[in-house]
């Protein structure tokens, strides 16, 4: 079930649903990090309780699923069915022995819980425990797939696709009447572009229902059940109809095209469908505050938004495309697995080729205009703002020598630098070029005329006549290193910058300096625009977007709001924040406009911990 699901059904059926134990739920905290109030733990009949969609932040891999629940820890691995167990139900091992007495999952205002016993049986570490909070270890990894089917339930009972069946419920009291569809509730929710419907099935007792897929809805048939016919159009446009007939009851929920998930609740016994359709695909979807992944926080103020995000569990890095192409936000963040990104800096749209400095992972593929305003990282998750002005400084047993240029165009007068993409041809007949691989000491490879370096090679291409002190055979010695060359901060040990501008904020005031940044003011890009920014908040890496401004405005804003620094991204027609998720699992953008395709962004990447900083 979505997250947005959740909060819309907290509205829905607010008159039919109780708070349980709500005075005695405790604080969930990851590492110390407290996390959302949603995220609490509750307290339940089988004992303290958490929700299944919270498990993953801490390190859980879960299938979220009533009819079969998989909480998967390294190789420690928990299953439940419902059923007995000689139907092949109740809880399931895999690489230890089902506690005794272990509660069944319970389903809580559409969440469905598992104690804090079958985490402890897992091996998930508590760090501490006080009457108000319960502090787990921070996870090496985040998990951000959901779980197969589990093996033995699919081997027993395979199904057809498209048709989901459920358990069949406790055998009815003899002379007991059939259960009865006595309600339904419908809730409707509009986010920006997003519809999110949920509609309620309340039933007098439980009822085995199979579940029926097509591109025009679903159809739901609840076996034993009787109901009055119903057709009903409901706020969304879709329609419901509700069928009975001698073996039950067939609802059927036209959904034009929106994504429906199917399942049960307890107490009183009702089966639920929540919807999410994207209304106008021409919109970009918004971001869902209330799911956002472990350790990103949303603030909002007017035209203002910022996302936040806990260097303990992110690495901000900048990831481009492919030399000479662009790529959408979310390719971009999802080809290193990230959970969120923003565009990068300035380019040529005719060539998309960045205009000015980007280093990745410690190596420059694009040089600096050196007078524009950079924000890099390091790798301690350390956000650097500045005007630093990298070079490639290569060294041996002749001294030292700077690299002229970055590029894969080959100039005979120049020394050039370009990091390999296993596709671009660089050289030139008469010219050498030295294959160095990053962090080595020694040549690789000495090669003459046109070559294709592979990707993450830095290859060096000189005329020999020109730098005679440079080698030219594979194992000689020599070093590349950046120069960051910079006086306003320590650069040495940045791993990624990118360079755009304006420098919008230093230490939380306005900092615009037009003219030190040599923007025209009077052109287009100082226009009033969306715009986008990267800087640090309470000492956490920041994206930030304005709906509309000039930089001037954009600044005010953010100093106003608590940002320490902000360095502003390309903006206008490239503007794009993103985070993987939201409604429908869609994907978030606080963009509501979208963004051009690019050839770089910042990426917020899910960072492994040191194991030693897991230690209590």
């Amino acid at each position: 079930m979505t997250a947005g699901g959740k909060a819309g059904y907290a509205v829905i059926v607010a008159l039919v649903l109780g708070t349980l134990g709500a005075a005695q739920a405790r604080t969930v905290a990851v590492g110390g990090v407290a996390q959302a109030p949603a995220v609490d733990s509750r307290p339940l009949a089988g004992g303290e309780a958490l929700a299944v969609w919270t498990l993953p932040r801490l390190g859980v891999s879960v299938r979220n699923d009533p009819r079969d629940l998989r909480l998967l820890y390294g190789t420690r691995e928990l299953r439940y069915a419902p059923g007995g167990s000689g139907q092949g139900g109740g809880w399931r091992a895999v690489g230890l022995r089902v506690p005794a007495g272990l509660a069944a999952p319970q389903s809580v205002n559409g969440s469905l819980y598992v104690s804090l016993a079958a985490l402890r049986a897992l091996g998930v570490r508590v760090l501490g425990e006080t009457p108000g909070v319960l502090d787990f270890a921070a996870p090496a990894v985040v998990p951000a797939a959901t779980l197969p089917p589990s093996p033995d339930l699919a081997a027993a009972a395979p199904v057809p696709a498209l048709v989901t069946p459920t358990p069949a419920p406790a055998s009815p009291t003899p002379g007991a009447p059939p259960a009865v569809l006595s309600t339904v509730r419908v809730g409707r929710e509009l986010h920006r572009s997003v519809e999110v419907q949920r509609v309620v099935l309340e039933l007098s007792a439980p009822a085995a229902y199979t579940v029926t897929r097509d591109r025009a809805g679903l159809s739901v048939n609840l076996a034993g059940v009787t109901a009055t016919p119903v057709t009903q159009t409901l706020g969304s446009g879709d329609t419901l109809t509700l069928t009975p007939g001698g073996g039950g009851v067939a609802m059927r929920l036209t959904t034009g095209g929106g994504n429906s998930e199917v399942f049960t609740l307890d107490d009183p016994a009702r089966v639920v469908i929540d919807t999410t359709t994207q209304l106008d695909a021409r919109v970009p979807p918004p971001i869902d505050p209330g799911a956002l992944p472990p350790g990103v926080t949303y603030r909002n103020r007017g035209e203002l938004h910022l996302l936040s995000f806990d260097p303990a569990l992110y690495q901000p890095r900048v990831v481009s495309a492919p030399a000479g192409r662009a790529l959408g936000l979310p390719a971009l963040v999802g080809s290193v697995r990230g959970v969120a990104g923003v565009n990068g800096g300035y380019f040529d749209p005719a060539t998309a080729l960045p205009v000015d400095l980007v280093v990745s992972g410690g190596l420059m593929t694009a040089s600096s205009l050196e007078k524009r305003a950079t924000v890099g990282f390091t790798a301690a998750g350390a956000t650097l703002v500045g005007y630093p002005r990298p070079r490639y400084v290569l060294s041996g047993p002749f001294g030292s020598v700077t690299v002229n240029t970055v590029g894969p165009r080959t100039r005979p007068e120049l020394l050039t630098a370009f990091v390999g993409d296993g596709q671009t041809v660089i050289g030139a007949d008469g010219l050498t070029t030295l294959y160095l691989s990053p962090g080595a000491g020694t040549v690789a490879a000495a090669l003459v005329g046109r070559v294709t370096p592979k990707a993450g090679t830095l290859a060096l291409t000189f005329d020999p006549a020109r730098y005679p002190q440079l080698p030219r055979v594979a194992g000689a010695t020599l070093k590349a290193a950046l120069a960051w060359r910079a006086e306003d901060a320590s650069w040495d040990s940045a791993q990624d910058a990118l360079s755009a501008g304006p420098l919008l904020v230093q230490g939380g005031q306005v900092a615009l300096n037009p003219a030190r940044e040599q923007f025209n003011t009077s052109a287009g890009i100082w226009r009033a625009t969306r715009q986008v920014a990267l800087g640090t908040l309470n000492g956490q890496p920041t994206i930030a977007y304005f709906g509309h401004g000039t930089p001037e405005a954009f600044a005010a804003a953010l100093a106003a709001s608590g940002v320490r620094d902000a360095v502003r991204m390309d903006s206008g027609s490239s503007a794009a924040a993103y985070v993987t998720g939201g409604y429908g699992n869609l994907g978030g953008y606080l963009n509501t406009v979208w963004g051009q395709n690019v050839p770089n962004a910042v990426v917020f990447v899910p960072r492994t911990l040191p194991t030693a900083s897991k230690a209590p």
